[in-house]
């Protein structure tokens, strides 16, 4: 397979992984907001969590 093979592969390959997110309703744009708001709920509970297990160990009896 020479290079310009492997570039138009490349090319293909890159336009359906974006066609498949756009169907997907992902854009590049949206899925950096998604992995923050993943990221705090994520700490939210861990933080809820902490709370949760200082207060059985040292809260009040």
């Amino acid at each position: 397979m020479n290079a310009t093979n492997k570039a138009w592969m490349v090319a293909a390959s890159v336009g359906v992984v974006e066609a498949l997110k756009d169907q997907a309703g992902m854009s590049s744009s949206v899925i950096p907001e998604q992995i923050m708001k993943q990221r705090n709920e994520m700490k939210q509970s861990e933080e809820s969590l902490r709370k949760v297990m200082y207060l059985s160990c040292w809260g009040p009896n």
